[in-house]
């Protein structure tokens, strides 16, 4: 006898309507990317590059087309192992295929969700189909973040209180300070949930707590989210103890594949202007990317779209000439962003179309 599941008439029509409201969310989302994305470029076209824009065919040069692609396809390959080995260090693995098509869907999700919030939350169910249990899917790409906002979050504030390039704005020291400072509050608060988690959820809970007695909170939702803020603190501390106490290879892989993520992002503008033929020192660019990428966290809009052209336009102004400005900034982020989202864009949409024939076979 088969045991298929036959949804009734009701399930159908709620499954439907909920599948439906996240298309249109997502399709908002998306166009919101697109706008604001938009905005940022004329922002720079306006302001920063004499309303001037020429397309140089020095990019399409047989070596430049070469480091491009080179850089681009280790920049993705990195992307898939430091998760690969996050994994491994947790006891867990994907087969090759299932991870890279991750890469891609992630970096759809993240860029059409405000604060890049959608990416996890898609990797952590495409994980669960996979079979990796909830608490360890969410630990590892968790962990994966954490290890890339570790570097960037210690190397920002220098950059951007020493590097001569960043001296000619009126945000350099003070705000280099501050953001120092701000760093590391921030590695500190993960610091605690890691290693001293009870300390720190003391003072989350009186939190709670004074919400609830000032009404703020009902009795219900108080005790619901008490009970999930220590569930979650500790399964996310004991999963990334679980991965120190992993192999030592695949947790220094691991560690190592981010560097070497991190390293292929920045370098993606150094190699797009020396194929231009500009001579500017790799520390510089590497200075600039990485102050960039620190804003580009706490930027608001669906994958730091405006926000990303915005910095970068910024910063490399007084680097570039007029019409190479515009180009570049568009080559970085096609190769870096947009080329993913619109491979995770072509898979989600494979995997939807094969989801809704699966549904309808009988």
């Amino acid at each position: 006898m088969s045991d298929t599941r036959i949804d009734s008439p009701s399930q159908t029509s709620s499954n439907r309507e909920e599948n439906q409201g996240s298309g249109t969310r997502l399709l908002l989302f998306s166009a919101l990317f697109l706008g604001l994305t938009a905005l940022g470029l004329y922002t720079i076209w306006d302001r920063f590059a004499g309303r001037s824009i020429a397309f140089d065919d020095r990019l399409l040069s047989p070596i430049s087309l070469i480091a491009i692609t080179g850089l681009v396809l280790l920049y993705f390959l990195m992307d898939g192992l430091r998760l690969h080995f996050t994994l491994r260090a947790l006891g867990h693995r994907l087969s090759m295929a299932a991870l890279f098509k991750l890469v891609f869907i992630n970096l759809f999700f993240s860029n059409v969700t405000p604060m890049a919030t959608g990416g996890g939350v898609a990797q952590v169910v495409y994980l669960r189909q996979h079979g990796i249990p909830l608490g360890r899917a969410t630990a590892a790409t968790t962990i994966r973040t954490v290890l890339a906002v570790a570097v960037i979050f210690t190397l920002a504030p220098l950059f951007l209180m020493w590097l001569p390039a960043l001296q000619s704005f009126s945000l350099n020291q003070q705000l280099g300070t501050a953001l120092a400072v701000f760093a590391a509050i921030y590695l500190t608060f993960f610091a605690l949930v890691l290693f001293r988690t009870r300390w720190l959820l003391v003072p989350l809970q009186a939190m709670l707590a004074g919400l609830h007695r000032a009404h703020a909170l009902g009795d219900d939702r108080y005790r619901r989210w008490r009970f999930r803020l220590k569930r979650e603190l500790i399964r996310f501390a004991h999963s990334f103890r679980a991965y120190l106490a992993g192999p030592r290879r695949w947790v220094a892989l691991s560690v190592l594949c981010t560097v070497g993520f991190l390293l292929c992002l920045f370098s993606l503008p150094a190699v797009l202007l020396a194929a231009l033929d500009y001579q500017i020192p790799y520390l510089t660019t590497l200075g600039l990317m990485t102050v960039t990428t620190f804003v580009m966290y706490f930027a608001p809009t669906p994958g730091a779209s405006g926000i990303s052209e915005g910095v970068f336009g910024t910063f490399f102004r007084d680097l570039l000439a007029g019409q190479h400005l515009v180009l570049v900034t568009v080559a970085w982020r096609f190769l870096t962003i947009y080329l993913g989202m619109l491979i995770g864009l072509i898979l989600l949409q494979r995997d939807l179309a094969r989801q809704s024939k699966d549904t309808k076979t009988p």
